[in-house]
């Protein structure tokens, strides 16, 4: 999802030497346009680093689609790019990146704090003040006790087990510690404090400098614990944003309408141009890529880009292509190797994989080199600081086919093996990978059964779930990350290390369980020089790639293609695609 080094934060100056710190970057404007509302000029690429068709203009509804069932639009639970993009209109995390085109949207900047934190006792506490006068839907004021509410039930991943897990691995949560629900007595303070109703102070187990980028997790969003309905939250939201829930139908859609509560004058990041937005869901996502033509939608709300039916109608046709952006992001196309799945225990069975997929073919999948990405050997992305270049299982383009069956005879399976791949189903472009893997594969007798299963619960179910995918045979899972933030921990620790992966499901992880290389991470964190740190994730990259756990596809990039009469459209690199939170329509 981001592709560029963060800007490093004034506020960590006194803990840098201490611990993780962020990286550079530049500012290229804060995105804010002028007030026409007349139609600007289409170009390719006209909304990569500037604002395309700026304007002030309020009114109008925004038509998207998403091609799957959201994951859950509970703050506390979800972890999909295009969510954490979306939940800004109805929801205000402490801090926020800055909705801005460009190295300008690798900021950090407050949101419903007043300030980034301020760290003490070396970095192991984090405060902030809230903003007075933020209000829920209903009229409430936002306590900081909220935000600790909110932080503290994302932690219960049993009743949520899509969220990132930063929290409980960064926060001194007290022994005995369950969830909001099961231990609702025990005093947390040690962990979270709110001293009174604007200040909350976040206590570390370890000094952490960069907490600041856990601080605008949509897991920061408050949450009145009066109107908390547990799992299902998700169908009952209480908005602190602009924009508010209406008729909302879970697998079919829903509507963003004005929050009559929300205050601008403490809000300096939204405009709320629209007077809403209404969203479909389970859309076919070629249907999508028409209805984007036609002027029928104006937001594909998976943000990955046109599929490969459409790609060359956009690109070939000159009027298209004029409303297309091709951002190159810092996300990896890849496929896990399960070790849990037989004959995959055996690593020379996994290396017959690595050996023996065609490479090309995973990249024509995606779109080729011009819209898929370049083809990737490695987990870490080029953008991302630490990357280092190297390729383990030398293959060439279209697989070696020698070394395949070697590696086959290797593993006692010389005759190959039976197994299954998943893949997201409302995805065209991962089914095309799962089949370039079973018809590159079968050249070498590893005969694969594809298993299609919807994008909402992928991971909570199916490639996420462990005992899922061992009673399933799912030997393969397709998949795809972008950092959380932009750095080596941000890119890989909710993916290589093995504590993520949780029998309840959720996890983003599913094949790497290598304990050497969650010691790994926990050292690289404390690095105190920025050079070695970042030669520990091109170390850790290796370490996890000796395993054959990992096969890695394609360095991402997408086709995008702009909405007719949408204004304030630029591609926000923390996401890596069109900033949803400042559109808005003509």
């Amino acid at each position: 999802m981001r592709n560029t080094r963060w800007r490093a934060l004034g506020a960590l100056a006194a803990v840098a030497a201490l611990t993780l710190s962020a990286c550079g970057g530049g500012d290229s404007g804060d995105g804010d346009g002028g007030d026409s509302g007349s139609s600007a000029t289409p170009e390719f690429n006209a909304a990569l680093s500037e604002v395309y068709n700026p304007s002030d203009k309020k009114g109008g509804i925004i038509k998207a689609a998403h091609s799957s069932d959201w994951d859950t639009l509970d703050p506390g639970e979800t972890y999909y790019g295009f969510s954490w993009n979306f939940a800004r209109l109805y929801g205000r995390s402490l801090l926020m990146f800055k909705a801005a085109p460009g190295d300008a949207s690798n900021e950090l900047v407050p949101d419903l704090a007043e300030d980034l934190g301020e760290p003490s006792d070396g970095g192991k506490t984090w405060t902030y003040k809230i903003r007075e006068g933020v209000k829920y839907e209903d009229g409430t004021e936002v306590t900081a006790a909220d935000v600790k509410y909110a932080v503290l039930r994302s932690t219960d991943k049993k009743t949520f087990p899509n969220g990132p897990a930063y929290f409980e691995q960064f926060l001194d949560l007290p022994k005995g510690w369950e969830s909001v629900y099961k231990t609702p007595d025990l005093d947390t303070d040690q962990a979270i404090e709110t001293p009174d109703d604007y200040t909350i102070v976040f206590h570390l187990k370890q000094p952490f400098a960069g907490f600041d980028y856990l601080a605008q997790l949509t897991q920061t969003m408050p949450i009145p614990q009066d109107k908390d309905s547990g799992a299902e939250y998700r169908n009952e939201i209480v908005s602190t944003g602009p924009y508010k829930f209406q008729d909302l139908q879970p697998g079919k859609g829903f509507k963003l309408v004005r929050n009559d509560q929300w205050d601008q004058s403490t809000d300096p990041n939204r405009k709320a141009l629209p007077d809403g937005w209404d969203v479909q869901l389970n859309v076919n996502a070629d249907d999508i890529d028409q209805r984007l033509q036609t002027g029928d939608l104006q937001v594909d709300l998976a943000g990955t880009g046109v599929q490969p039916a459409a790609m060359s109608q956009v690109l070939s046709d000159p009027a298209k292509k004029a409303n297309v952006d091709n951002p190159t992001i810092a996300r990896l196309w890849y496929t896990s190797i399960n070790p849990t799945v037989k004959p995959f225990d055996n690593i020379d069975c996994r290396k017959a994989v690595m050996y023996a997929m065609d490479h090309k073919s995973y990249q024509t999948a995606y779109g080729g080199e011009f819209a898929g990405g370049d083809l990737a050997t490695t987990i870490l992305p080029p953008q991302i600081p630490g990357y280092e270049k190297f390729d383990l299982f030398q293959a060439g383009e279209t697989g070696d086919l020698d070394k395949a069956k070697q590696a086959l005879a290797d593993c006692g399976q010389p005759d190959g093996f039976e197994t299954a791949m998943a893949f997201r189903s409302d995805r065209p472009k991962e089914e095309a990978t799962a089949e370039a893997f079973q018809q590159a594969l079968d050249r070498v007798g590893i005969k694969v059964e594809l298993k299609g299963y919807p994008a909402a619960t992928y991971f909570s179910e199916n490639c996420g779930l462990p005992p899922f995918v061992v009673k399933n045979n799912l030997g393969l899972c397709t998949n795809g990350w972008g950092a959380d933030w932009n750095d080596g921990f941000g890119f890989l620790s909710q993916i290589v290390d093995s504590r993520v992966i949780r029998e309840t499901g959720g996890s983003s992880n599913t094949s790497v369980r290598i304990p050497e290389v969650d010691k790994m991470l926990d050292a690289a964190v404390l690095e105190l020089d920025d050079a070695k740190r970042e030669a520990d994730w091109a170390e850790i990259d290796k370490r996890v790639m000796e395993e054959a756990v990992v096969y890695p596809g394609v360095y991402a990039k997408s086709v995008l293609v702009r909405g007719q009469d949408l204004t304030n459209v630029f591609v926000n690199d923390s996401f890596g695609m069109y900033d949803y939170m400042s559109m808005g329509v003509q």
